[in-house]
C-alpha cells in the first residue's frame, strides 16, 4: 500500500527524474543479514538506459554490497518544509510538506577502470552545469592516484514511487499559498542554519 494517500503521490516519472537531476544526492540503502548500511552519494541518471550510475570509497563497508544484482533501496529528497495553518486562507491544520523519491532496483559492480574514468568525467561535467567552470580532464594525475581507491556501480531501477506532498488536497489559493511558503522557507533556512553551525 503506498503512502501517503494518492493524492500526494506522484506517478509521472519524468517528474521523479527531475528530482533525481536537480537533487542528486542519493540516501543508498543495502542490507545484509538485516543489518541496513546507508551512504549517501550523489547519484546520475543515464538518460540512454535509464540507469543510475554512483561511486563509493572502496573502503566504505556498503562498497561490498553495491554488486552481484543485489537489491537496493534509493531516496531523493527535493524541498521540504513545515506548513503553518497560517499560511492558508481556509482553517487548516499544521502539516509538512515535502518531495521524495523512493526507488527500489539492482546494483551491479563496474569494473572497468576506463569505464570508471569516464563515468567521474561525466558526472563532474553534469554536477558542473551550466556554467561548466572546471573540467576534469582525462590525464588528471588526481584523478589517475584515485582511481584505485573508487568503485563503480550502476542500478538497474525496478519500482518507482513518487512522494509529492504539496497541499495538493486543499483550496486553489492554498495549494499556492503553500507552494510560496515552501520556496520561502527553504530559501531562508538554509542561510539561518549555516549561521548557526558554521
Amino acid at each position: 500500500m503506498n503512502y501517503p494517500p494518492k493524492h500526494h503521490q506522484d506517478y509521472d516519472k519524468n517528474h521523479m527524474i527531475d528530482v533525481i537531476k536537480t537533487y542528486p544526492l542519493a540516501t543508498v540503502i543495502s542490507v545484509q543479514n538485516n543489518d541496513p548500511f546507508v551512504t549517501h552519494l550523489p547519484l546520475i541518471y543515464r538518460e540512454e538506459d535509464g540507469k543510475l550510475i554512483g561511486h563509493i570509497d572502496i573502503y566504505n563497508p556498503q562498497a561490498n554490497l553495491l554488486k552481484d544484482n543485489n537489491p537496493i533501496t534509493i531516496l531523493f529528497s527535493g524541498p521540504q518544509c513545515y506548513i503553518s495553518p497560517s499560511v492558508y486562507t481556509t482553517t487548516q491544520l499544521p502539516t509538512w510538506n515535502y518531495i521524495k523519491v523512493h526507488l527500489k532496483g539492482t546494483v551491479k559492480a563496474i569494473e572497468s577502470k576506463d569505464a570508471l574514468k569516464q563515468s567521474l568525467i561525466t558526472m563532474t561535467e553534469f554536477l558542473e552545469q551550466p556554467d561548466h567552470k572546471y573540467v576534469l580532464e582525462p590525464d588528471n594525475p588526481r584523478m589517475e592516484g584515485a582511481l584505485d581507491y573508487i568503485k563503480m556501480f550502476e542500478i538497474t531501477i525496478n519500482d518507482w514511487e513518487g512522494k509529492f506532498k504539496l497541499s495538493q488536497d486543499k483550496h486553489p489559493k492554498d495549494i499556492r499559498q503553500a507552494r510560496a511558503e515552501l520556496v520561502r522557507a527553504n530559501q531562508e533556512s538554509i542561510k539561518e542554519f549555516l549561521d548557526r553551525v558554521f
